[in-house]
């Protein structure tokens, strides 16, 4: 082969060679996109899953092609406790949960639940971000939840298929409640039946007759259309509903300290945009439920109310870490 052809033979296998390699990089750089397969209780529309959008932009922004969010809408994946389970075990990579849901793993937390200890979200937002919400995040991480954040979806109340104003009127009703002692043990003490039932059953279990009652934030109220059913809402607000985002121990072990640190700063600011969403949700949501038969009541009594519930703290002062750090709380 003259020196010309020689020449002309190894160009040409150079950019063949060139050519060939490329789908082998482009296959590289695309395995290091990672889905994360992520739970959300509701639509498009609610907060539960905005925050999930946003999160997954702060992460593009800043870690451009890695992670890909495939988010489950609509409860597809399970109620809380399912989808707890399933982050659990790894097979869901991340969600957002009530810390009533995960306290069968963590009962530390239910120092959060406990009825009337809270005055407002600010209050609730001082203590998750002291050192009563470090301890609480490894309490969880010790049972494989990595939380990003801590939440507010709001204050709690009591919804009802006929008006009730005072806590005497609650008497010999089956109630259905979150799967969670503390929440068993405050409406034991106002004489109903408490009936664990996961959220994404508790309309059908209302219209049904299998239920009578329920508490409930105002947000999630109209999210899951519950006026048709329960149409009254005494506006109690007996426990203000913290949460969290978490991640399952699997997914966050699997992260660089550059990835790590991008992820736990999106959800921070994932839970300031998620919380002012909830704010700005309520409204909209009041608004929702009254325009299709829902009413909004005031509780008559309100020190009963108190009284009620006022043992939940005794029986739980132990499990939460004492009575001096439940009024430390309360102070705060």
């Amino acid at each position: 082969m003259d020196n010309f052809n020689r020449r002309n033979f190894l160009k040409t296998a150079a950019l063949a060679g060139t050519a060939l390699a490329a789908p082998a990089f482009v296959r590289t750089a695309a395995a290091r996109t990672t889905t994360i397969t992520i739970a959300s209780l509701l639509g498009d529309d609610k907060p539960e899953t905005k925050i999930w959008v946003k999160i997954g932009e702060l992460v593009e922004a800043k870690l451009p092609g890695q992670f890909k969010f495939n988010i489950v809408r609509n409860g597809a994946l399970g109620g809380e406790k399912e989808v707890a389970e399933g982050v659990r075990l790894g097979s869901i990579q991340a969600s957002l949960s009530t810390v009533s849901s995960l306290s069968g793993w963590a009962p530390e937390l239910q120092i959060l639940d406990l009825p009337f200890l809270f005055r407002d979200a600010d209050h609730v937002r001082r203590t998750v971000a002291g050192d009563v919400g470090a301890d609480l995040k490894q309490k969880l991480q010790a049972q494989n939840f990595v939380v990003g954040d801590f939440i507010n979806y709001g204050a709690r109340h009591l919804l009802t298929k006929e008006p009730v104003t005072r806590p005497e009127q609650l008497k010999g009703k089956r109630i259905r409640v979150i799967q969670s002692p503390l929440h068993t043990k405050l409406w034991s003490a106002f004489g109903t039946t408490p009936i664990g039932i996961p959220i994404t059953e508790t309309y059908n279990a209302l219209a049904t007759g299998v239920a009578d009652a329920m508490d409930l934030t105002k947000s999630a109220y109209a999210g899951f259309k519950l006026y048709e059913v329960v149409p009254d809402m005494t506006e109690t607000g007996h426990i203000w509903a913290s949460g969290v985002i978490y991640y399952t121990s699997t997914f966050w072990a699997g992260l660089n300290d550059e990835q790590k640190a991008v992820f736990q700063q999106a959800s921070s600011e994932g839970a300031a945009y998620f919380n002012q969403l909830i704010v700005d949700d309520e409204s909209k949501s009041v608004e929702t439920a009254l325009g299709h038969g829902g009413k909004l009541l005031k509780p008559e009594a309100f020190d009963e109310w108190q009284k009620g519930a006022q043992g939940v703290w005794d029986d739980f002062a132990p499990v939460v870490g004492g009575i001096d750090r439940i009024k430390s709380v309360q102070a705060a």
